[in-house]
């Protein structure tokens, strides 16, 4: 891994600013001035097959059969997946759908396991300690195999986002711990306490990217974090390829695209991607897992969760074993007060709500919410938009939240394409500045969803006309093989030199005429003989017999 020096010692390093965004309450300090607590072991796991994006996982195991703690319950299919681990020893108990955090509230598969309380490891694999010169691919291998996700929210899949192709040099590596949404300090605890495995994970990330620097992005209210990674970094041999920065607290710092550009000034491209600019972006609490998987060969099976709200008795931060129900995690923090109103999964910006806290906690899962009436006052109907323009002036993405809205919910896809549908982030700050209080988001969420189904819709069509249109032309094809056998032989017959100079077409066809007559014969003579009892087909007459 190629070291350089991003910007002279003792300097502080330029930012740069993205348009719009909103200062807003923090609430932090509601969870993060208490210790760090590990939830104990659950009576039962629920562990989802897809806690990522892209494939569902396929099951490995069977109901009855007895698990250990990192043993692969269901294996990754195609190569957007990830594969699922069982976080505890135990028998499974079921394979079926239960209920998920979804927006939805729809139920999705899972594999339920009733723990022994034994927490029995299974057989791991060799730690990877020679990382510095071990062939990139291997690393990828165990990350997949560990079921590495982006632990900030998105899922997805870090072996994926670790191999950008050989067409996209990656210069910097940007560990995101920004962490803007309101209320969330799982990432602040994670990196006071964990700064060292954050560092290594940077590193291991940095060598399989061939990356030339990597810039770590906090926002400025969390100085305990700040403080303890730039320790550990005095302490590394990091010091002249990582740099720990400081940027000013303004949601949505914490979006890819807005960090990228508040550390490196680069815009990443209008539907493009990081890697296109030469900059790949992960959560410090995937740099965490990535250090587990490689130097212990442990799975992911866990992660740090912010339990908090003004509708819950002790806010805290929990490292929590994935497929842990959220209501054992609610009880753990003291329970729900009495004027609890919504409880979320997530920030109070883009998170969602949950139907019930019997779901379990996922990779995706960092947040559990619980707001009171006064924290989430009910705003009331939709009112008209009055053109303000307020929507367009906090989009950190530069778009135009009023058109996207008109024609999301005229459901004229190919407009709302026309104006960057997807490059909106969902980050909420329109919706939050509306005075008309129109659910923005929730409109431009449904668009996406109606392109994805309209783009699916689309590919199986395309995938239907190209299987007919081949079929066709292997049917053509086979014709015109069959013509041209049909026209060589007879060309052969009509030029081959017939014995005694008779027609060879003539010959053919008395020869074909022969061979028929001759089987005719032949299944006539069959016929008779069986009539006749030849062969013993037909018992020979009774003797006879004197009458009495």
């Amino acid at each position: 891994m190629t070291q350089t020096h991003p910007e002279p010692a003792g300097t502080r390093p330029r930012l740069w600013h993205f348009p719009g965004g909103l200062h807003l309450p923090e609430r932090k300090s509601l969870s993060a001035a208490r210790p760090l607590r590990t939830a104990p072991l659950p009576e039962r796991l629920i562990v989802p097959l897809q806690q990522h994006i892209g494939n569902l996982a396929k099951p490995l195991v069977r109901v009855g059969e007895r698990v250990l703690k990192g043993q692969m319950l269901a294996q990754a299919q195609g190569y957007v997946s990830a594969p699922v681990h069982a976080p505890s020893s135990g028998v499974v108990a079921a394979i079926a759908p239960f209920p998920v955090p979804h927006p939805s509230g729809l139920s999705a598969p899972c594999i339920l396991i009733e723990t022994d309380g034994e927490d029995t490891w299974a057989d791991l694999p060799e730690p990877i300690e020679d990382y510095a010169s071990a062939d990139p691919l291997r690393l990828r291998e165990r990350i997949r195999w560990a079921g590495v996700v982006g632990l900030g929210g998105a899922a997805f899949p870090s072996s994926v986002k670790l191999n950008p192709g050989r067409g996209y040099p990656i210069d910097t590596l940007i560990l995101n711990g920004a962490e803007c949404e309101p209320y969330i300090t799982c990432d602040d605890l994670l990196m006071r306490q964990r700064a060292g495995e954050i560092l290594l994970g940077a590193r291991i990330i940095g060598h399989i990217l061939g990356a030339k620097r990597c810039l770590i992005g906090i926002e400025d209210n969390k100085p305990e974090a700040i403080e303890s990674l730039r320790l550990a970094l005095a302490e590394s041999d990091m010091r002249d390829w990582t740099r720990v920065v400081a940027i000013p607290t303004l949601y949505p710092s914490g979006g890819e695209k807005q960090l990228i550009r508040i550390l490196t000034g680069k815009e990443v491209p209008s539907g493009g991607l990081p890697a296109q600019i030469g900059v790949v972006c992960h959560n410090v609490g995937t740099a965490a897992a990535v250090t587990a998987a490689v130097l212990e060969g442990k799975p992911l099976i866990s992660r740090f969760v912010t339990v908090t709200g003004g509708g819950i008795a002790e806010p805290q931060n929990l490292e929590v074993l994935i497929g842990t129900p959220a209501a054992e995690l609610i009880a753990l923090c003291g329970g729900y007060r009495p004027d609890v109103s919504k409880l979320i999964l997530g920030g109070p910006m883009m998170g969602f709500g949950l139907h019930t806290d019997a779901v379990p906690i996922t990779k995706a899962a960092n947040c559990l919410l619980v707001l009171t009436a006064a924290e989430s006052p009910d705003p009331g109907p939709a009112l008209p938009c009055i053109r303000c323009g307020k929507c367009a002036e906090v989009c950190p993405a530069r778009l135009l939240p009023q058109q996207l809205y008109w024609y999301s919910r005229a459901r004229d896809l190919d407009r709302v394409g026309d104006y960057h549908l997807f490059d909106c982030i969902e980050c909420g700050c329109c919706a939050h500045v509306c005075p008309s209080h129109i659910p923005l988001v929730q409109y431009y969420r449904f668009a996406k969803t109606e392109s994805w189904a309209l783009e699916r819709d689309k590919r199986k069509a395309d995938l239907a006309r190209r299987r007919h249109e081949a079929r066709e032309a292997r049917r053509a094809r086979q014709e015109e093989e069959r013509k041209a056998k049909l026209r060589t032989t007879t060309d052969e017959l009509d030029h081959k030199p017939a014995s005694g100079g008779a027609d060879p077409r003539k010959a053919a066809i008395e020869a074909a005429l022969q061979r028929a007559a001759a089987k005719k014969a032949a299944l006539a003579d069959q016929a008779s003989r069986d009539a006749a009892g030849v062969d013993g087909a037909v018992e020979p007459p009774a003797p006879h017999q004197p009458s009495a």
